[in-house]
């Protein structure tokens, strides 16, 4: 642990969690946005359903950890909504318990803290034409996925998080919205391009925006740490006097919001 210590934002869930900071992914895009003002800790897990996500809540978010996370960003629902292997095994979970699975790991992320926020993700669709093209990654068996399944999960996870006043974002409506979505926004029909990423920042930057949270997840709300002005600055043309450079953004593609 490094000091002073900031506001800890954990990302948490499966692989489009745990590869959120690869192809210029939606965790990376945060880290930049949020530094100097919170840490982004990452607890993907690639694979994993809101079974086994349940069954390492308490070790990841022990509720007696000296520091609670300011903000969580859950994401599980993909894997949950594949349809069921002939065997028993894998990663389907039949709706209903989905729906309990994530109660119970919004209720326990409520106990943490107060000042504890939450904000899931729901199912985003994926592209059915490429994943049943008969490639099998890692020799797996080739599991369903469809786009109306993945709506009923994504339908599910929203009208639970209304019911329990947790914000959430409808990633199956967002990535949509996008014309050429298929192409653009996966790199292999289920997990986040770079593009596909830029839309899950967007939808998350806005509800933290309009969240009437206090103190505001932000980040124009938020400190900026070590921003004073210093005569070590770089010099201004005139030469009278230093360039604080503590929230400079002109080296972003996007000037978010």
């Amino acid at each position: 642990m490094v000091g002073p210590a900031r506001p800890q934002f954990v990302l948490f869930g499966s692989s489009i969690v745990q590869l959120s900071f690869s192809n210029g992914g939606w965790g990376a895009i945060l880290s930049d946005i949020y530094a100097r003002k919170a840490d982004i800790l990452l607890r993907g897990y690639y694979g994993w359903n809101s079974r086994r996500a349940l069954q390492v809540l308490d070790q990841v978010f022990p509720k007696d950890a000296p520091i609670q996370p300011s903000l969580v960003i859950v994401y599980v629902g993909g894997n949950d909504s594949m349809g069921p292997h002939p065997s028993g095994l894998g990663p389907h979970v039949p709706l209903p318990e989905y729906v309990e699975n994530m109660r119970r790991i919004a209720t326990h992320l409520k106990s943490l803290s107060c000042a504890t926020r939450i904000i899931f993700l729901s199912t985003p669709p994926v592209d059915e034409a490429r994943i049943n093209q008969g490639t099998r990654c890692c020799d797996t068996y080739l599991l369903i996925r469809t786009n109306e399944l993945c709506q009923k999960y994504s339908d599910a996870c929203i009208n639970l998080c209304h019911e329990l006043g947790v914000k959430v974002v409808d990633l199956f409506t967002a990535i949509q919205k996008r014309d050429d979505w298929k192409n653009a926004c996966f790199t292999d029909g289920i997990h986040l391009s770079e593009e596909g990423s830029k839309i899950v920042v967007a939808e998350i930057l806005k509800v933290l925006k309009q969240a009437e949270w206090k103190p505001s997840l932000h980040w124009k709300s938020m400190p900026t740490e070590f921003s004073e002005d210093s005569p070590y600055d770089l010099v201004a043309a005139s030469g009278e006097r230093t360039l604080n450079p503590s929230d400079w953004t002109f080296h972003r593609e996007i000037q978010w919001d």
